[in-house]
Order: structure tokens, then sequence, then C-alpha cells
């Protein structure tokens, strides 16, 4: 790809000047390593030059006899090796203790997630004049000013042009980040204010590439809900049609995913993820583009699976597909961080404005 477009010299002054910082940071541990390696024999050899010197002024005087010399020579061989072998370590030991260093700045950072509450999750969602950036791009706002409320048991379908902020919604809903301005409340209930365990054991996500672990279809099913038994996990197959193709399967159930479920279909992996949302039970479901790199047909099996769950749930649906979206409550089109329009399918598409526009360009 570099070479394709005739830019091997820039890339190769960038890498050099990358590695500037490195290479001053390197050169400052080699001196250190150099000096301790090279003064730990020389401190031994002092330690032997002091012990005979000392030693044999001491038998001259007589107060201790040629025995002891030796006596203390043969301590300090032995201890000597051991301290200027510990002296050769100095970087190592440097690197350790800041290994230590991190551990502990984990172990002591406070909990804050409060008591789990008593009460039930019924899933509205709203989204109070928030302002986000990305820790590592706190320059950069996705979201400014944003500002969504989504009514318990409805569905919304979010779209936009990519970096509009559609995914950052889903990462705050579940709490990956913290909002630097405004509030995201659940059920009027400010998100910071939950406990994060007992709060996502309300929320579901199918995402586009799901994640597939190394076991059974039966284990990455049950990680929905590990104390699921056999009926449930078998009905939360056929709610997302599944049931048939993993009955196909040589091992049916117990048929191995292989590592990122490298044995298993795009269309069949989506389908898997979206009994593993079913078995949750979620009031909150979260689709980020569930169907967008699937062929034609999977994603028609797929998409009913997901009309079929949706319904009584509040669900957050990002699509670049508009056809994905079609019968949705409402859909939020995103632009420079905000909602700049917001309806129904026929309504935006009536309203001819950026949605039409989008819908338009697609067909």
């Amino acid at each position: 790809m570099v070479t394709s477009f005739g830019c091997s010299s820039k890339i190769l002054q960038l890498f050099e000047h990358t590695q500037e910082e490195p290479l001053r940071k390197a050169r400052k541990k080699s001196w250190v390593a150099g000096i301790t390696t090279g003064l730990s024999p020389c401190l031994t050899f002092l330690s032997w030059a002091l012990d005979f010197w000392y030693g044999g002024k001491l038998a001259q005087s007589g107060e201790i006899s040629a025995g002891d010399v030796f006596k203390t020579f043969f301590v300090l061989v032995s201890t000597g090796k051991l301290i200027a072998d510990a002296g050769s370590m100095t970087s190592d030991l440097a690197k350790g203790s800041n290994a230590v260093a991190s551990v502990f700045e984990v172990l002591d950072r406070k909990s804050i997630s409060p008591d789990n509450p008593k009460s039930k999750i019924q899933g509205r969602i709203e989204f109070k004049k928030v302002d986000f950036a990305y820790p590592t791009r706190p320059q950069c706002l996705i979201l400014q000013d944003f500002s969504l409320d989504v009514k318990a048991g409805t569905s919304i379908g979010l779209v936009g042009r990519s970096g509009c902020g559609k995914s950052t919604i889903i990462g705050l809903i579940q709490r990956f980040y913290d909002v630097d301005r405004g509030a995201v409340r659940i059920d009027g209930m400010d998100v910071r204010e939950m406990n994060v365990l007992w709060y996502r054991g309300f929320t579901a996500l199918v995402s586009q590439e799901p994640a597939m672990f190394s076991g059974s279809v039966r284990d990455n099913i049950a990680f929905g809900k590990p104390e699921a038994d056999e009926e449930g996990i078998v009905e939360a197959a056929k709610a997302a049609n599944a049931h048939e193709f993993i009955s196909s399967l040589k091992d049916g159930y117990d048929t191995d995913c292989g590592e990122h479920g490298i044995q298993l279909s795009g269309g069949q992996k989506q389908r898997i993820a979206i009994a593993r949302a079913i078995i949750r039970d979620p009031a909150i479901l979260l689709l980020d583009e569930a169907t967008s790199a699937l062929d034609a047909q999977s994603e028609q099996v797929v998409q009913e699976a997901l009309d079929r769950i949706m319904t009584g749930r509040t669900t957050i649906v990002v699509a670049h597909r508009l056809n994905t979206i079609k019968n949705a409550d409402s859909i939020a089109f995103l632009g420079e961080g905000k909602v700049i329009e917001r309806g129904t399918y026929p309504q935006l598409m009536n309203k001819k404005g950026a949605f039409f526009n989008l819908a338009t360009l697609q067909k």
C-alpha cells in the first residue's frame, strides 16, 4: 500500500522521527547498565584488597590471627559474588518495579459502583446535553450538546456518516466510558450511580463482529446466562433462527466453534450471538450493524430473528443499510455530534432532508 502510493520516503522519515525518543531513552539505559555492570566486579576486587590490607595490618599488630583473615576473605568471596550478580540485574529490577507499580495502581483504584438496586430496569434511555471525547483524543469531541430520549419498549435506528458517534452512543449506554458533560440516564437514574454489573445484566449487545469463544455452540449461547438449562438454550436458538443449522452440525450443540468461531460462517456466528442475547432476556437490546457484513440470504434470516426479539424491548439499532430500520418506531439521523433529524421512516422520506438524501444514494 505504501509503495503503491509512492510514500516510502515519507514513511521512512516518520519512522526515523518516532524512533528519536526511544533511542534517547535506550542510550540512557545502556549507560546505566554498562556502568553498573562494570562497577559490580570492580567492587568485588576492591573488597578483597581492603580485606587483605586491613586484615594484614591487624594480624601484624597481633589483634587477629592469619586464619581469621582468610575466614573473612572467603566470606567476602561468597557474598561479593551475590552482590555483583544483583548489581548486573539493575535494569531488570527497574522494569519489575514499574510493572509492580502499575499493578498496585489498579488494586488501589476505588470502586465507583454502588450497591445493587432492588428494582428492575424498564428501559427508558435519556441523553441530556452530553459532551464526549475519547480519552486518547480529548481535543476531538464526538458528541457535542447531544440529547436523545428513547421510551421504554420502543426501537430507534441511528444513522449517519461514519464517525458521527453511532457506536459511541452504544458504548456510553453500556458505560464503557463516562461522559465529559451532561448525563446518560436509564429510567431517570444516572448510569454513574448504578452498579455496573447489575445494570449490564439487563442489556445485550449484538455487534457486526460478534465475540465467539473457543468451545461448543452450547457454551457460547450459555455465556449470556450461565445458569440456563438445556431447554432454555434450545428455545433461544429457535428464536434466533439458529436451531435448524445447529441441529444439522455433526455434533449438534456440542460442536466446537473453534478459536474466534472460525468453524462457523458469518451468518451462523451472528445467529448464535443473537441467541446469546435472547437468553439474557434483556430490557435494553443494542444492535451495532448486526447484519452489515452478511450476504443477502443470511441477512434476511438474521433480520427476521432480530425483528422477533426487538418486540417489547428498548432497542438501539446502528445501521448503514436503511432497509434494516424501516420498521423502527423512530429514526435519528446524526451529524456533527447532534441529532439533525428524527422521525419515522415515512416522515423522514417526506421531509426530503439529510436522511432522504442518504436513502436516495443507497437506492
